[in-house]
């Protein structure tokens, strides 16, 4: 789990330094490496994460309940934490998924009463199948006034202030304004229900242990791995086509772009299951002691998350250095990759000192109200001479 989680941070913060922390959104120049980052990790790395919340919440409520004791209020307590980051977080980076992780992870305190895993599993089909996208696409193509009016979420007043405003102007907008378009955008391409269904995909799959037991599950997983990359080859190639499609026969450029949406989504999906798949076969093979190097990034996500955007934040916005249009998606890139070796480094150093990452530390201090937790490793002690 530790190897997913950080080799999806990896590919967020790939895809977010194509983004420039959202400013490539401000003029956008597609391209070749652009391109290739938003195919193979756009939407893959977020669903991966969220996939792997789920499963870190089976894991602590399991460990609780072997020891006898009820997490739910602690796991309440610890997503509210969770959501003061965020919050913190999203005056830095308005783009910020903690406090929405954290916000939806409440939904998993009523999913663990169904105890039920094939009710859990019909709930995540259906949240996963794009319920809103779907209304909407047939809402706009039958011409419903409200599904072909231009979505909220594009229309973005803080990009200005970001782009070129000073730092009050970029500070002022994240307290509000800038985090409206990130919010209509979870809510009108139906991503707060996808979060939903990967929670409870996690979930289930923690119940019946996909992760602890993966070799009883080796068959399923290369069936799985068969369908997920045709499935994702297919949706890509079908994408555009179908899109234009549906504009030649009049059905308007609001359906369009509502079927482009749900097709991304499942595209979405079908990578990252591709990806997810992918990586277990390799770590139960030959690959184990390539990806290992993903542990320790997995294990110090909250903190790298944060410090990404502490860093390149200033760099690309213009109240601090203001690349974001110097920098061409090759120099973004190879910053991107130096970063990221840089922080695998880095983590298997801390870590070997330490038991958390910072923020890990404070966020576990924090669910537990004590700041009474071991935070550096213990020393060996050096053998005396007798």
């Amino acid at each position: 789990m530790d190897v997913l989680r950080g080799f999806a941070l990896s590919g967020l913060f790939l895809v977010h330094m194509m983004e420039c922390y959202e400013l490539y959104w401000a003029k956008p120049q597609p391209g070749p490496i652009v391109d290739t980052v938003f195919l193979f990790f756009m939407g893959k790395s977020f669903s991966l994460l969220a996939l792997c919340f789920g499963f870190s919440f089976f894991i602590l409520m399991d460990r609780a309940a072997k020891r006898g004791v009820d997490f739910t209020a602690r796991f309440a307590w610890r997503l509210l934490m969770l959501v003061g980051i965020g919050t913190i977080h999203s005056l830095v980076y308005r783009g910020d998924i903690i406090q929405l992780l954290a916000m939806m992870g409440f939904v998993l305190l009523l999913a663990d009463r169904i105890k039920d895993n094939r009710i859990l599993l019909a709930l995540a089909i259906a949240a996963l199948s794009g319920p809103v996208l779907i209304v909407s696409f047939f809402a706009a193509a039958a011409g419903a006034g409200w599904a072909n009016a231009s979505p909220n979420h594009w229309v973005d007043p803080a990009m200005a202030a970001y782009t070129g405003g000073s730092f009050w102007d970029y500070f002022t907008a994240n307290l509000w304004v800038g985090q409206l378009p990130k919010w209509w955008f979870m809510i009108e391409t139906g991503r707060l229900l996808e979060i939903l269904g990967l929670y409870l995909f996690g979930l289930v799959l923690g119940r019946i242990g996909f992760f602890a037991r993966p070799e009883a599950f080796a068959k399923v997983r290369w069936i799985a791995l068969g369908i997920a990359v045709p499935l994702a080859i297919a949706l890509e190639l079908v994408r555009e086509p179908a899109a234009s499609w549906v504009i030649d026969h009049g059905y308007g450029e609001a359906a369009a772009r509502e079927l482009r949406y749900l097709l991304s989504s499942w595209l979405g999906l079908a990578g990252s299951a591709a990806w997810a798949l992918l990586l277990i076969a390799l770590f139960q093979g030959w690959g184990r002691s390539l990806l290992r190097v993903f542990a320790p990034v997995g294990r110090l996500t909250l903190t790298f998350y944060v410090a990404q955007s502490v860093v390149f934040v200033p760099t690309f916005y213009n109240w601090g250095l203001g690349l974001w249009d110097d920098w061409d998606a090759q120099t973004r890139l190879v910053v991107a990759l130096i970063a990221i070796a840089a922080q695998m480094g880095f983590a298997q150093a801390w870590l070997a000192r330490y038991h958390y990452g910072p923020l890990e530390w404070v966020w576990r201090a924090l669910t537990y109200r004590t700041w009474d937790i071991p935070f550096r490793r213990a020393r060996p002690k050096l053998a005396t001479a007798a």
